[in-house]
C-alpha cells in the first residue's frame, strides 16, 4: 500500500496464538476448516466444544483477510433489507433471519466475556443520512423493524439528535442503535483463534488450501500435505480462489480502503464523534468512520473492482475525509490500509453445500463482523445434524456474476460509474 506496509490493527495486535506450523503430511480430523478468518475460527471453536476433532487451514496468517482489517463495526442486520426475501423465503424464514443477526451480535459480546477477549469493544452505531430519500429509506426501515420484528433498539434522529453523536454538516438526520458498535477486528479473531487453540484446534498457517476432493472422507490438500476428514468446511470468502469454482461466481472480491490518522487530542474526538458512534452513511460508495481506542480516526472508504490500488488512495481519502470532518483537515496521516470484501449480487449471505458433507459460508457483502461468527456456529450445528437454522440462510437466492470474475471487470466499474451517479441525486 503505497507508503504505509501495515495496518493500523496489526500495529496494535495484543494476541499471541500458540504453535501455527505448516501442515506437513497427512494428518486425520472430524472436521477441516478452510479459512482464518472469524467464520472460520469461530466454526472451529463451537466444534471443538461439541467434541468434534478439528483441524484449521490458513493460507497465511489468521486474521490477515477482511476478519482483520476491516472496519470493525459490530452491527444486526445483512448488508441489504431482510425484507426483500419475503416472497422467495417467506415471512417467518425472514424473522427467523433478522433475530439469527441479532443473535449475532449477542454472540460477539458472549465471546468477548467468556474468552476475555481484548478487542476495545464498545456498543454504539449511527447511520447517516446524506439525502432526504436516505431518511425516507431510515424511516421505512424503522418502522418495518418496530412493527414486524418488534425490534426497539433504534433511535430515529432529526439533524439536531445526529449532532449528538456526529459533528459534522454533512448530514441531515440518521438512526442510533444502542446494539451495535465496534471493536479491533484483528486482536477479536485472534482472540477467537486463541480460544479455539485451548479447546483442542489444530491451527496451521502459511498451509493454503489448494484443493478439495470430495468424497466418504474428505481430502483438503495443500502444498505440503493433506487432511483427511469426515466433513470440510469452506470459510475462506473473497480468498478462497481455486478451491470451489461451483460457488466462486457467485462472489465478487472487492477492494476497500481505510485510512488512520494519528491520536486526536481529547477534545478534537469528542468535536468530532462525542459519543464514540461507529458510523456509516447510506451512500453506495459509502464513508464508514469511527475512533481507535487511542483515538484515531480511522476513516474508510473507496473501493476497486478491479484490484487496483487507486491512484493517490491517501489524496482521496482525506478528501472524504476533510468533507465530513473539516476539523480534520490538518491531522497527520500515519496508516492506510485495505482489503478485500466477499460481495454477493444481492448484498445477503451465501451458504449452502457442495455435497453431503462440505459446507460453505461466504459473501457477507461488508456486514460480516458479527455475522460470521455466528456462520461459525450455524455450519457447527449443521455438521452436528441440526441444520435447520443454517438452511434458513441457504434458502436465500444468488445468481453469478455476469462475466465471472475473470470477464466481469468492465460490468462491475460501470456499475461503480451508476452507483456514484445515483449518490449524487
Amino acid at each position: 500500500m503505497t507508503d504505509y506496509e501495515e495496518s493500523y490493527y496489526s500495529a496494535t495486535r495484543n494476541a499471541a496464538l500458540g504453535d501455527t506450523g505448516m501442515l506437513r503430511g497427512h494428518a486425520h480430523a472430524d472436521v477441516c476448516v478452510v479459512g482464518g478468518g472469524i467464520s472460520g475460527c469461530s466454526a472451529a471453536l463451537h466444534l471443538a466444544e461439541r467434541g468434534y476433532k478439528v483441524s484449521l487451514l490458513e493460507a497465511a496468517r489468521i486474521g490477515c483477510g477482511a476478519s482483520g482489517r476491516s472496519g470493525g463495526q459490530i452491527i444486526p442486520g445483512l448488508s441489504t433489507d431482510v425484507g426483500q426475501f419475503r416472497r422467495s423465503i417467506g415471512e417467518d424464514a425472514v424473522r427467523a433471519l433478522w433475530e439469527m443477526t441479532c443473535e449475532a451480535v449477542a454472540l460477539v459480546r458472549r465471546r468477548v466475556a467468556e474468552h476475555q477477549i481484548d478487542c476495545d469493544l464498545k456498543w454504539g452505531y449511527v447511520h447517516a443520512a446524506t439525502r432526504t430519500r436516505h431518511m425516507r429509506e431510515l424511516e421505512a426501515w424503522h418502522s418495518d423493524l418496530v412493527r414486524n420484528f418488534n425490534y426497539d433498539a433504534m433511535q430515529l434522529l432529526d439533524k439536531n439528535g445526529l449532532g449528538e453523536h456526529v459533528r459534522s454538516s454533512r448530514y441531515m438526520g440518521g438512526v442510533h442503535q444502542k446494539d451495535a458498535g465496534h471493536l479491533h477486528p484483528l486482536n477479536y479473531t485472534l482472540g477467537l483463534g486463541r480460544a479455539a487453540q485451548a479447546a483442542g484446534v489444530r491451527i496451521h498457517e502459511d498451509s493454503r488450501a489448494a484443493a478439495v476432493e470430495h468424497g466418504t472422507k474428505v481430502r483438503a490438500r495443500t502444498a505440503e500435505g493433506e487432511i483427511e476428514a469426515d466433513y470440510v468446511l469452506l470459510c475462506g470468502n473473497a480468498y478462497i480462489n481455486g478451491v470451489a469454482s461451483e460457488i466462486e461466481n457467485k462472489v465478487m472480491p472487492v477492494s476497500t480502503y481505510i485510512l488512520g490518522t494519528e491520536p486526536l487530542s481529547e477534545g478534537l474526538a469528542s468535536r468530532v464523534l462525542p459519543q464514540d458512534d461507529a458510523v456509516a452513511d447510506l451512500n453506495v460508495m459509502l464513508d464508514y468512520y469511527r475512533l481507535s481506542a487511542d483515538r484515531r480516526m480511522l476513516f474508510g472508504g473507496r473501493v476497486s473492482y478491479t484490484g487496483r490500488q487507486p491512484r493517490n488512495l491517501e489524496g482521496a481519502l482525506r478528501r472524504r475525509m476533510s468533507y465530513v470532518f473539516p476539523q480534520l483537515a490538518d491531522v497527520r496521516t500515519d496508516f492506510i490500509w485495505g482489503g478485500l470484501v466477499g460481495v454477493t449480487l444481492n448484498r445477503a449471505p451465501h451458504f449452502g453445500r457442495l455435497s453431503r458433507n462440505v459446507f460453505f459460508a461466504q459473501g457477507f457483502s461488508g456486514h460480516g463482523m458479527a455475522l460470521t461468527g455466528l456462520a461459525g456456529q450455524l455450519l457447527a450445528e449443521a455438521v452436528a445434524g441440526q441444520a435447520e437454522r443454517f438452511d434458513v440462510f441457504a434458502r436465500i437466492p444468488h445468481k453469478n456474476f455476469p462475466g465471472g470474475r475473470s470477464l466481469g471487470i468492465p460490468l462491475r466499474v460501470l456499475g461503480t460509474l451508476y452507483y456514484r451517479l445515483r449518490d449524487l441525486l
